[in-house]
């Protein structure tokens, strides 16, 4: 079984992104269509040729907070509950066996999950593997996680990866986050954040598309990709997991 170390992925990713927006010249996912845009985020100047989906708050016209997306969870399953809760509600939305949910721990972080693969959560997305991430003090709902690869569905494919990943960020830019928190198109080590959004209360959602980068002609990097992580992250830059208390080493 797949170990989950999704928090510090998440933590990473936030710290990397924080100053804001990176250059993404040149990166762009392997496919037939036209190369994706370069990075954007709000607050800083969208390169030339790219759009904004409709919908989407613009840095000069800031949402009032009750209007801003609120990230309280997954479906029926919401931050805080306890895994009994989560079981229940993952049978509520997936109507899932208690024997086709399964648990694992992780070892460093001293937080507990449950996983459950999940046919078709995208419509025509192929198989994903949901996890929900207990905290190591609270033992309640901190993240939940969707993966898609090959170790998912062994049908899918680098196409299919890239156009769910199209979807749910063309889906995410309509939803109404924070507008100087969304971020899109942004290069990470082994990856591109196709989309990044916090709420009102700082709880997050991230897109990622992992893969393998080329160098193409005019030093254009192109991603294949390999797995699509998407993230719904109660509180990423201090996250319930185990550290060591400070002067103990």
């Amino acid at each position: 079984m797949r170990k989950i170390y999704l928090i510090p992925a998440v933590v990473g990713l936030l710290t990397s992104l924080a100053a804001g927006p990176l250059a993404a010249q040149g990166a762009v996912p392997k496919q037939k269509a036209a190369p994706a845009p370069r990075a954007a985020a709000a607050g800083a100047p969208a390169a030339a040729g790219t759009s904004v989906a409709a919908g989407a708050n613009s840095a000069e016209t800031p949402a009032a907070d009750d209007k801003i997306k609120a990230i309280d969870g997954f479906r029926s399953a919401k931050f805080g509950m306890n895994e009994s809760d989560v079981r229940a509600a993952m049978t509520k939305d997936f109507n899932a066996k208690p024997d086709a949910i399964k648990a694992q721990d992780n070892a460093s972080e001293l937080t507990h999950s449950i996983l459950l693969s999940v046919p078709e959560l995208l419509p025509n997305g192929g198989t994903a593997e949901l996890s929900y991430v207990f905290g190591y003090k609270s033992k309640s709902l901190i993240q939940v996680g969707a993966v898609w690869s090959k170790g998912t569905d062994a049908a899918i494919t680098p196409e299919k990866l890239f156009s769910n990943a199209n979807i749910l960020r063309a889906h995410f830019m309509g939803e109404g986050f924070k507008p100087d928190s969304i971020a899109v198109n942004m290069p990470v080590a082994g990856g591109i954040v196709m989309f990044r959004g916090s709420d009102a209360k700082d709880r997050s959602v991230i897109l990622l598309l992992q893969g393998t980068f080329e160098n193409k002609e005019n030093n254009q990097r192109v991603l294949t990709p390999t797995s699509l992580l998407l993230f719904y992250v109660a509180d990423a830059k201090s996250p319930d997991i185990f550290k060591l208390p400070p002067g103990q080493f």
